[in-house]
């Protein structure tokens, strides 16, 4: 489910092409996750890494996550009864 929601995020991802010739992408569903890059292909290994990253620390503090094309990473939650 993890590689799926990698590729799927990675769908998402839009690119421009900056004045000096670099590349910046991001994907909007991932706030956050940026990336530059001297080539398109250099930018989108850097993306992916970003992504990558993102997604550890979100699982480390329990966060929650956008859910892309209905796949959910959100941790679900226990609910303790007294």
């Amino acid at each position: 489910m993890l590689q799926e929601y990698l590729n799927c995020a990675m769908s998402k991802a839009v690119y421009e092409k900056l004045e000096d010739g670099t590349y910046f992408g991001k994907i909007p569903p991932c706030i956050g996750v940026v990336a530059f890059g001297e080539s398109l292909h250099k930018c989108q290994e850097e993306l992916y890494s970003a992504l990558e990253g993102w997604i550890i620390v979100k699982l480390r503090h329990n966060d929650h996550f956008p859910m892309i094309d209905n796949i959910d990473l959100t941790p679900k939650r226990e609910v303790a009864y007294a």
